[in-house]
């Protein structure tokens, strides 16, 4: 087997099969005539796309939002991974909109490049949710937190951003652009690059060659950054089982949700059998701060004044149940509340891109008011740790 570059396409050989790897800009037009050019030189038996049907769904049915269920969302506690997957989509967006080409623009073509010249098309790529799962798994608190508000706040309050011209696009596909970008990426956040950039080489070359199933010319199209990737892993056996699932909860993360709950009651009920402070003085001096301060973030996110006292009620409660999120029951209450419609669902797309449209939009409106209550739910519980053991 080997491997032999031709401008953006590597051409990679074993046995009787070619493949032309084509590696691709997202958002870049001349990407889109590239993929089509090469498809109909090479006619080939299968074309294979960068793509999950998750993914694919969304680019040719332009409904990625449109069944959103808000409600499900916040009772599973996946507030924060929504804001992930709304914040990517708003940056590659508005990459797009600046150069004005859709994004996925290229894969779309292959796809149709495909049926033209008769090939079976074969989505590749790992599903979009397991990806994110465990990007997100890789991520400590504050490092999820900086990478969310850099997304959010990486455009004008336009929803333009900075612009980006065409030429800069195919700058990055070039080897050494690339190789300094994931550099960058390893160095800066190397808990990202694992999951997003070599996983996804592993899965999408060994996804390419089974779908070859013996035709003579295979087209992947894939974006530039998984090409070297996938070039080291061609021919190789990978474990698709092990990166195929969504990541197990951390043991040491189990064992902290019940064991900090369980050490806060155990000082409480030592503090009031070894001072002369009455366990309800000591309770109300440490819930007063939770729910205090839970009901003041739970505010500044613009909720419903119900959902502000439902904030104050079940923060003490959350903080000492593991299962049970302050920013579920607000979530849930602020939906109830301000119920999002289809048209609300439909507009995040758009919404999304500006800081005054994701402010605006009910759905983004929900989750961040979830997810300030519940910081607001731990800032205030240690605050009055803090004051219950100056207390004692």
């Amino acid at each position: 087997m080997d491997a032999a570059p031709a401008g953006n396409v590597s051409v990679l050989t074993s046995g009787p099969t070619t493949f032309h790897v084509i590696g691709t800009a997202h958002v870049s037009e001349r990407s889109v005539a590239e993929v089509r050019e090469v498809i109909h030189r090479v006619r080939p038996e299968v074309v294979c796309v960068e793509l999950c049907k998750g993914r694919y769904d969304a680019l040719t049915q332009d409904k990625s939002f449109r069944d959103l269920d808000v409600f499900k969302v916040v009772r599973e506690g996946k507030t924060l991974y929504l804001l992930a997957h709304l914040a990517l989509a708003s940056y590659q967006r508005r990459m797009g909109a600046a150069l004005g080409v859709k994004p996925g623009a290229e894969l779309l073509a292959a796809v149709e490049a495909a049926r033209e010249v008769g090939a079976r098309v074969e989505l590749v790529d790992r599903d979009i949710h397991v990806t994110l799962k465990r990007t997100w798994a890789n991520l400590g608190l504050w490092k999820r937190s900086t990478l969310l508000a850099s997304l959010m706040v990486g455009g004008d309050d336009d929803g333009k951003g900075k612009e980006i011209s065409a030429a800069e696009i195919e700058r990055l596909k070039e080897h050494r652009a690339l190789s300094e970008m994931l550099a960058e990426l390893s160095a800066a956040l190397p808990e990202i690059k694992e999951p997003l950039i070599d996983e996804r080489d592993q899965y999408l070359m060994s996804g390419t060659e089974a779908a070859a199933q013996g035709a003579k010319d295979v087209v992947a199209v894939v974006g530039a950054a998984h090409v070297t990737g996938m070039k080291e892993w061609f021919g190789k056996p990978v474990d698709r089982d092990r990166i195929s699932k969504p990541p197990a909860p951390s043991l040491l993360w189990t064992v902290l949700k019940w064991l900090v709950p369980i050490l806060l009651i155990a000082g409480l009920v030592w503090g009031s059998f070894h001072t002369d402070t009455s366990l309800t003085s000591m309770l109300l001096t440490w819930a007063l701060p939770t729910s205090i301060c839970a009901a003041a973030t739970t505010a500044l996110g613009g909720a419903h004044v119900l959902t502000i006292l439902a904030a104050f009620v079940v923060a003490p409660i959350a903080a000492l149940h593991p299962l049970i999120g302050t920013g579920m029951v607000t979530g849930v209450v602020e939906a109830w509340l301000r119920r999002p419609t289809v048209k609300d669902c439909e507009a995040l797309a758009d919404d999304i891109q500006s800081l005054r449209g994701f402010w605006r939009n009910p759905v983004t409106r929900i989750l961040m008011i979830a997810t300030l209550s519940g910081i607001g739910t731990i800032i205030g519980m240690w605050l009055g740790v803090y004051w219950v053991v100056d207390m004692v």
